[in-house]
């Protein structure tokens, strides 16, 4: 027997799940594991003939073979069902979006997944499956959705709840009985407690959050508790409120909240109770109500944050001027740094701010030479760094200002912005106007946890994990704040392998770098100019230092001037958010994460996403990497990103590269393991004309694309695992019709002459060599052999993708095949043990014995000797006196 059961106490969620089980469970039996809800209860009350539900008590539970859990998997909240657990054969299948407990069962499947209801993740599998839903089952559902997630507005409601109901609503799910069940007027009963709740509440402040805290006795159950604390947070405007009251022989907590820093699921908990962070309930027998509210109390204050603070928010260190900096040049700096204001010093003390509006003003009355002191606002609101978010909020508000500077003593410790707020209230993808487009101060993760330990465990070899360990010890003895970022977090977070490590130290790279040089003996190269280093070991791995560092551009397209800053800011100069996160190797913090633009979720969303909205035309080359980490992880570009990607060509930004740029990032996309999708955006964007005009990626070149892949397999496995030059070979397919003029594409990217002459190997000679195999005449191996002595492995995979005449791919495959194999049994040392001078016609003999032997004409080492000796003698070369 299979029975699908939800919690005790059973909600909409709880019987919309356990409906929807249904549907995918068909022989399943509906079992109660509890009570209902009263609102369930009512509705069930008109609907009891159209679901055949059954008690606990009237099912036999020695013949479950599976139990299916739905909106739960804690033990202590399915009654006397948990009877079935006794049986070690039992099958568990789980379908829940509550956090995890210590209470909580293991199944054999489970779908455990952090959405607003648990009916989000049945619709979903029901949508995936195809199965048929009627107009009533669609409300049902739309019921169980809309009452765990408060109709959408818990802040635990995420776009996939959203989804479902659209979907639920597409198949005729009726909102007028939505709103009836959930919208129920109070009953008699409820009225009186609820009054009673309101007369006995109390109201605390911990660290900022307003929390209300009630209780009571009455001798009989009354359903809607939850209902009840609902309506109170909403009459008193609290952020968090706990009742505990006794019914009966038990007492009922129920918890919410509406502020994300307490988690009232985590407070519950201490009661064995469930639930998630915004709602939660648990329930006590025989217990005392003064001595659980004491708890509750206590459990608040150890659970309950400090309310965000400036200092935790605030940008720093903070760019600024002195009182006879010109209006000119603070407004280049206002330009270079994307800022809208910027506080002005006297000597070390905050002396007032001048805003883009002041410059903007001065310059228009010819006043660019001015000093700013002349035009700044000298009456400065400023605050400190344990200044809380909504007082924040009201001086902004209050003052008109959007931005506030952090003083301590007189002197500025940093900035929050306006953006800052509302980035902070409405988290992590809140635009900003100007420059930046993201930035935020914390990302969620998908476990939860910002530490990263378990995935470097999981992801990292041995010898790397050992050598972050010794870069954690010495930072720390040393004094030294380290990070490693970039990639190497990136590929972390995805799994896969990056042996690129990349370190930002906060203070002085380059010391570190020696002080890590000699820690690990090995040999540093310091480039004090740009405060980067690397390190190279033993093994010759390197690790690359560099100082934590901002970096702005003089004009488009330029190479960047670098400035000693903060990690934060080293972050957000880099490319996408997805690119600029880091690891912190210190050993107080080690393996945390450190995301302030969001990355990690745009790494599990699977988007490419810009910094800042002038990215593209500072440094066009990320239009290119933008395609390429596109292409390679399967990710999309976001629409914003892409929108200012297409302005930056439309403005042809990317025609103000220069040749070493354009080339150094074409190697990148060419040389990646599938570079042909890559190929394809970039003709789907006009990117080509701007970098390799001579780039053709007509249908032909995609056919020849599709086909190099195994070309190159073909004669990297035949010449015995050979290394192939995989970016010229996808350089030659897109240039194959400029012929032999090399010089169309060098003028472009200035190859190396190594690059030169693979490229002119390809477009020549290769077109030669198919000439000469392209014959209907047959041939022998040595024929062939001497047809393609001078190709090189490109060659030969370039030929194999390129040729449209099936002879000539046969013929170079069955050469291929037969020289893997061929080996010559003799040397130049056997010709000089002839009594023949060591001269150019060796090499003309050995290739001869070659040819012979391909032929079949010789196969011992004895009729190599002969073969070389009659060749030699034909030519008339004479032996040494």
């Amino acid at each position: 027997m299979e029975i699908i059961v939800s919690h005790n106490n059973t909600d909409f969620d709880g019987l919309a799940s356990m409906i929807a089980a249904k549907k995918l469970f068909p022989d399943a039996e509906l079992v109660y594991s509890g009570k209902l809800h009263r609102n369930v209860r009512e509705f069930m009350s008109l609907h009891k003939d159209t679901f055949n539900f059954r008690l606990a008590r009237d099912i036999a539970l020695k013949e479950v073979t599976r139990l299916i859990l739905v909106d739960t998997k804690g033990i202590s909240r399915i009654g006397e069902v948990r009877e079935v657990l006794k049986n070690p054969e039992i099958e568990v299948y789980i379908y829940d979006h509550h956090p995890a407990s210590a209470d909580d069962l293991k199944g054999s499947l489970e779908v455990i997944e952090e959405v607003g209801a648990a009916t989000t993740l049945l619709v979903e599998i029901m949508k995936k499956q195809g199965l048929e839903i009627n107009s009533f089952e669609a409300t049902v559902f739309a019921l169980g959705i809309y009452e765990d997630t408060d109709c959408l507005t818990f802040t635990s409601t995420t776009s996939r709840d959203a989804e479902a109901v659209a979907y639920l609503l597409s198949h005729g799910a009726k909102l007028p009985v939505v709103s009836e069940f959930i919208d129920r007027p109070l009953s008699e009963q409820q009225k009186n407690l609820l009054n009673k709740l309101i007369v006995a509440s109390e109201s605390y402040d911990i660290n900022g959050v307003k929390i209300l805290i009630t209780s009571g006795e009455i001798g009989e159950y009354v359903g809607g508790l939850a209902l009840l604390v609902h309506k109170m947070v909403d009459v008193s405007n609290a952020d968090v409120a706990i009742a505990a009251v006794l019914m009966d022989d038990r007492v009922h907590i129920v918890g919410r909240s509406h502020d994300r820093v307490v988690d009232v699921s985590r407070i519950l908990a201490g009661f064995n109770g469930g639930g998630h962070a915004m709602a939660a309930s648990a329930t006590v027998r025989d217990g005392n109500v003064e001595t659980i509210i004491n708890k509750i109390k206590t459990l608040l204050q150890e659970h309950v944050r400090p309310e965000v603070a400036a200092e935790n928010i605030m940008s720093a260190p903070v760019k600024t001027v002195t009182l006879d900096t010109t209006i000119e040049e603070a407004g280049k700096i206002l330009l270079r740094y994307g800022h809208t204001g910027l506080p002005v010093v006297d000597g070390q003390k905050m002396a007032g701010i001048i805003s883009r509006r002041d410059i903007d003003k001065a310059k228009h009355h010819g006043l660019g030479h001015a000093p700013v002191k002349g035009f700044m606002s000298r009456r400065v609101i400023t605050i400190s760094g344990k200044t809380t978010l909504p007082e924040i909020q009201h001086l902004m508000i209050d003052h008109n200002i959007g931005r506030l500077p952090v003083v301590n003593n007189g002197r500025i410790e940093g900035i929050v912005s306006r953006t800052d707020v509302l980035r902070s209230l409405h988290g992590e993808h809140y635009p900003e106007k100007y420059e930046r487009i993201y930035n935020i101060t914390q990302v969620s993760t998908g476990n939860g946890s910002d530490n990263l330990k378990l995935l470097m465990a999981a992801n990292l070899s041995g010898p790397i994990r050992d050598l972050l360990g010794q870069i954690s010890y010495l930072a720390d003895r040393s004094g030294y704040r380290v990070f490693a970022v970039g990639g190497f977090v990136r590929d972390l977070i995805l799994g896969v392998e990056n042996l690129d490590i990349d370190l930002v130290v906060e203070g002085d790279g380059p010391g570190f770098a020696r002080s890590l040089a000699e820690f690990l003996c090995g040999r540093v190269r310091v480039h004090n100019k740009f405060g980067t280093a690397m390190v190279i070991l033993h093994n010759n791995f390197r690790v690359d230092v560099a100082t934590a560092r901002t970096e702005y551009y003089e004009y488009p397209a330029a190479l960047p001037k670098v400035e000693v800053s903060s990690l934060k800011q080293d972050l957000y100069r880099r490319d996408f958010t997805i690119n600029a996160m880091a690891l912190t190797l210190s050993a107080r913090n080690f393996g945390k994460l450190v995301d302030y633009f969001g990355g990690r979720r745009d790494l599990e969303e699977g988007i490419i996403r810009v910094l800042y909205n002038l990215s593209f035309v500072e440094d066009p080359t990320r239009i290119l990497r933008a395609v390429r980490f596109e292409q390679r992880y399967g990710f999309r570009i976001e629409t914003q990103t892409l929108s200012l990607i297409k302005r930056a060509i439309k403005a042809k930004m990317l025609a103000k590269l220069s040749a070493d740029r354009v080339r150094e990032e074409l190697k990148h996309i060419l040389g990646e393991a599938s570079p042909t999708g890559a190929i394809l955006r970039m003709s789907e964007l006009n990117i080509w004309p701007f970098i390799l005009p001579a780039a053709n990626t007509d249908q032909e070149s995609l056919s020849i694309l599709k086909k190099l892949p195994f070309a190159m397999e073909f004669v990297s496995s035949t010449g015995g695992g050979l290394k192939l030059n995989t970016w010229v070979l996808y350089l030659g397919v897109l240039v194959r019709e400029t012929g032999c003029r090399i010089s169309l594409i060098d003028e472009k990217l200035r190859m190396s002459r190594e690059e030169q002459r693979k490229m002119s190997e390809l477009l020549c000679l290769c077109p030669e060599v198919v000439k000469r195999l392209s014959g209907r005449k047959p041939m022998k191996m040595s024929e062939i052999a001497s047809a393609v002595r001078e190709l090189s492995g490109e060659g030969f995979a370039f030929i194999l993708a390129v040729a449209g005449e099936e002879v000539v791919t046969e013929r170079l495959k069955n050469y291929l095949a037969r020289a893997g194999h061929n080996k010559l049994l003799i040397s130049g040392e056997d010709i000089k043990r002839l009594g023949y001078q060591p001269a150019p016609y060796f090499k003309d003999a050995l290739d001869a014995v070659r040819d012979a032997r391909l032929d079949g004409a010789v196969a011992t080492r004895e009729d190599e000797i002969r073969f070389v000796a009659e060749f030699l003698d034909g030519l008339g070369v004479s032996k040494i006196q």
